[in-house]
């Protein structure tokens, strides 16, 4: 059985159609660097998701807009901001997560700072941080939103209704702190 397909759209161009075992419906993502995937969920033919596709043609026309506006600010704030060195990074990261846990008096375990691919950062269960050293980069209020929503996942290890309004009582609005977050993600690539 073939578990995928390339298909090459004029409007688009290659789309990734990969079959899925976790995925409940056709589910279309346009990333930086990956490109266009569409998880077909099992009972679900290669044919039918190609259609939805070329039904969700336009959309996905935005997506790629929206994902080279992300490219061109990222590379704009990296040549604005320079570049940074992991240990410069760390130095920066570390001095800025101590303030806040204290603050806020929030204690972790241990801090790591690595080049993530997909994420900001994390919360392991043992209260452990890991953190992206790209965050040094950011503007400051987003680099203290990322460290504190991993300090409220040492309390809170999920994204539920508890997670969020802790991190709001921290921030604000959280969730238009992710929005402005987002904008950055080109960054992790």
């Amino acid at each position: 059985m073939t578990t995928s397909k390339i298909i090459d759209l004029p409007e688009t161009g290659e789309i990734l159609l990969e079959k899925s075992t976790r995925a409940r419906r056709i589910n279309i993502t346009v990333k930086p660097v990956s490109g266009i995937r569409v998880a077909v969920p099992r009972g679900v033919s290669f044919q039918q998701a190609e259609q939805v596709v070329r039904n969700k043609a336009e959309w996905i026309q935005v997506q790629l807009e929206k994902v080279r506006d992300t490219e061109k600010l990222s590379r704009k704030l990296l040549k604005n901001s320079g570049y940074i060195s992991r240990a410069a990074a760390k130095g920066i990261i570390v001095s800025r997560l101590e303030e806040l846990a204290c603050m806020h008096k929030i204690s972790y375990n241990k801090i790591f700072i690595r080049n993530q691919k997909t994420r900001w950062g994390s919360c392991s269960s043992k209260k452990n941080l890991s953190i992206n050293y790209k965050i040094a980069v950011l503007p400051q209020h987003l680099m203290d939103y990322v460290l504190l929503h991993e300090l409220v996942h040492i309390k809170h290890l999920n994204h539920s209704r508890l997670f969020w309004d802790e991190l709001n009582i921290l921030v604000g609005d959280a969730r238009s702190l992710d929005r402005q977050l987002n904008e950055f993600n080109a960054l992790l690539f």
